[in-house]
């Protein structure tokens, strides 16, 4: 029985997240390289900045990797890590396998290639209460695609503006709960395929080392043990459905008994309540401090 990582994508990102990390040494090279990499204080940075992808993604997988240097060396061995969207990328880095400039790095590079990807401007819709197929046939006719698969009526859906307001609509209408991402690009979905292949070149040109721990690889739940086949799951994903409810599967099956959400936000610990009631899961985002987070994995985590 051991513990499971939840690295979140962007989106929950605020500035009072960093109220976590304030006064915190372990945390300092992260964030130090943050600034390095981006040429932005994070302690500095609005909403508003943070909303920008160049600016999110690094910030999100900096936040992260400085949360687990401050709690890594307190808490138990770790069975398996997660990441949702660019929250793989920052898993792969906690787990020992990049070096952390390299991960903020490499989210920076993501970004801009995602940005130049698809230059008509797009937009994610988390959909609620309507199944796979009810779904798959809005996109279909709609012209929008499945970017991300939550659980059995949980879905985020990827397009350009006009088809995913056209499903949004269609969707309500059917009696569905919607919510508007603050992300501004059609992640996950065909539209991205411009990005594959010059990230992967961007995830050659780093240093790898073999992770300290398996990875769950968002397009489909399987551990990932190896640098060359997080390179290839890396660049895919971009272009690619992620399958969020197989992670959550596939680190049950590698036997964490206890799941951790390293921030910002919680919504990976909720999605993974939900899905397995019994699988104590929680989020840094939820304690006051990182001490109490690291006390409540040492009481969940069985003997």
């Amino acid at each position: 029985m051991s513990l499971g990582l939840l690295c979140p994508g962007q989106g929950d990102q605020t500035p009072a997240m960093l109220g976590l990390l304030r006064g915190c040494d372990a945390a300092r090279p992260a964030l130090a390289a943050f600034t390095k990499v981006t040429g932005c204080d994070p302690f500095t940075l609005s909403a508003e900045d943070m909303e920008v992808n160049v600016v999110a993604q690094p910030l999100v997988c900096a936040f992260q990797l400085a949360v687990w240097a401050a709690v890594a060396r307190a808490l138990p061995h770790v069975g398996a890590l997660a990441g949702y969207s660019v929250g793989e990328l920052a898993a792969y880095g906690c787990a020992g396998a990049l070096a952390p400039e390299d991960v903020i790095a490499l989210a920076r590079r993501r970004a801009e290639l995602m940005d130049a990807a698809f230059a008509g401007g797009g937009v994610m819709v988390a959909l609620r209460g309507l199944g796979h197929a009810a779904i798959s046939a809005l996109c279909v006719r709609h012209g929008a695609e499945i970017a991300i698969v939550n659980g059995f009526d949980r879905f985020v859906v990827g397009g350009d503006n006009a088809s995913v307001a056209a499903v949004e609509t269609e969707a309500l209408a059917r009696g569905a709960k919607t919510t508007r991402l603050s992300i501004h690009i059609p992640s996950h979905t065909s539209l991205m395929r411009p990005a594959v292949v010059p990230f992967m070149v961007a995830l050659e040109q780093v240093e790898w080392r073999r992770p300290c721990a398996p990875v769950i690889a968002g397009t489909n739940g399987a551990p990932i043990f190896t640098p060359a086949r997080a390179r290839e799951v890396l660049s895919e994903q971009l272009a690619t459905t992620v399958e969020w409810s197989a992670c959550l599967d596939g680190l049950r099956e590698r036997g964490c008994a206890v799941l951790l959400e390293l921030g910002p936000g919680a919504g990976l610990a909720r999605m993974a309540r939900d899905r397995f009631p019994d699988l104590p899961a929680r989020s840094v985002a939820e304690f006051q401090s990182l001490e109490g987070a690291v006390s409540w994995v040492a009481k969940a985590l069985p003997e």
